[in-house]
């Protein structure tokens, strides 16, 4: 698929067929994802992938708000988080700038955006989560204290064809010197 095209067809998908998502899947987009560049290449993402359908029901039923909850339904569920107080930081523990702990999270959308984009490049479509219970996620998957979560990311085959939503015009965006 075409660059641009790749990008103009990828859109949140809130409805999911009941057609499962292979482990082979997973680990090819997730060995695109690590392609994407990293603060000094610590490559701190992590990703939880929840594969099975009991555990993804214990997860969408504990962890999510009822409206993500239905959004995800059939879908794979992957955990995205990252190593805390790694990268952003000095060799003393000190906050390179004031971004601190944000240029790991940083790191993490550039890996989402290319899991996101392998996923349709592969026929598979996505939903970025971010409202879901962190401490239950946390428990649910063994995930230690020194990874922040970062979002949950549904992952399947879309069940419905979302529209392009308006962008913004590029003169409300862009300034250019």
């Amino acid at each position: 698929m075409e660059f641009q095209n790749l990008i103009e067809s990828r859109r949140s998908v809130r409805k999911y067929a009941d057609k499962e998502v292979t482990r082979e899947q997973v680990e090819e987009i997730i060995r695109a994802a690590q392609e994407a560049p990293s603060w000094k290449n610590q490559q701190t993402s992590k990703y939880y992938c929840v594969l099975s359908k009991e555990k993804r029901e214990e997860i969408r039923t504990t962890c999510f708000p009822s409206f993500n909850e239905q959004r995800s339904l059939n879908a794979a569920l992957i955990v995205t988080a990252y190593e805390k107080n790694n990268v952003g930081f000095d060799d003393n523990g000190q906050p390179i700038n004031e971004l601190g702990n944000g240029w790991g999270c940083y790191d993490l959308g550039l890996q989402n955006m290319i899991f996101m984009l392998k996923a349709k490049e592969l026929g598979l479509d996505t939903l970025v989560m971010g409202i879901r219970d962190g401490q239950k996620l946390r428990a649910a998957l063994n995930i230690p204290e020194n990874e922040e979560i970062g979002a949950v990311l549904a992952l399947g085959y879309a069940d419905e064809e979302p529209k392009k939503p308006r962008r913004r015009e590029l003169s409300d965006i862009a300034k250019i010197f």
